[in-house]
């Protein structure tokens, strides 16, 4: 007896169009050419690629599955402290926090204890795999001529990239703008600060004897001790 698998087969695909790239020597110019196919597969009737073809295949790669997701998409209203959202091939958001009290970790050679402290106001920037974070001075408003300050805390460059070390970071394809947010917030608190980058202390004066002198206390983070750098915001909207 015989069956019928048919069903089982998945869609079937049949070739409509063939592009070749060619370029000059020092492959700064591009030019694309087109064919069509024949009912044997075989290309013809060569010619530059048209307009109108270009526009079908920039929408076919437009929705390509890995960009079909909804990553940096609210929930909801959009939050009051998002600044701004990149939706690229490099996509990435920025916010705003401001000064608040935080659970912080520190390596034990530090000498400093595990407790509550007070933050200054923050700037964070993070694409799926990577963050940078600033400190501001006041918890006004911002802008984008806002000054940013190096944010008074260990494992972060002068840049104000951060020092993941050995945390693995898993941020789904598909997480939404309120997660993505929370779950490196989360990331940067719950690991443990260790080390200066850069040869200097990020603050004025000794960055442990500060932290000493803040946690598990209620007293507010001192901004007159933040670090100012050659950076507003605005030069991280690029």
């Amino acid at each position: 007896m015989r069956t019928n698998i048919t069903q089982q087969f998945g869609h079937l695909y049949e070739p409509v169009k063939a592009l070749l790239i060619y370029s000059n020597n020092e492959k700064k110019n591009i030019y694309l050419e087109a064919y069509d196919m024949d009912r044997n597969g075989k290309p013809i009737n060569a010619h530059p690629l048209t307009v109108q073809e270009s526009i079908s295949l920039a929408k076919a790669l437009d929705t390509s599955e890995d960009l079909q997701t909804g990553f940096l998409d609210p929930v909801g209203l959009m939050p009051q402290n998002i600044l701004y959202i990149n939706r690229g091939r490099n996509a990435y958001a920025v916010w705003h926090t401001p000064a608040k009290k935080v659970r912080l970790l520190f390596k034990e050679g530090l000498d400093i204890p595990n407790g509550e402290g007070y933050i200054p106001p923050m700037i964070w920037k993070a694409t799926r795999n990577t963050l940078a974070v600033y400190a501001l001075n006041t918890d006004e408003a911002v802008d984008l001529a806002t000054p940013l300050c190096k944010a008074p805390y260990f494992n972060i460059y002068p840049d104000g990239k951060v020092c993941l070390g050995t945390v693995t970071i898993q941020i789904p394809k598909d997480c939404g703008l309120e997660e993505f947010m929370r779950q490196w917030e989360i990331y940067f608190f719950n690991s443990f600060f260790s080390h200066t980058l850069g040869g200097e202390s990020p603050v004025k004066g000794n960055i442990v004897q500060l932290w000493k002198k803040l946690v598990n206390t209620d007293a507010p983070f001192p901004t007159d001790k933040l670090t100012p750098i050659k950076l507003t915001l605005k030069n991280l909207i690029k």
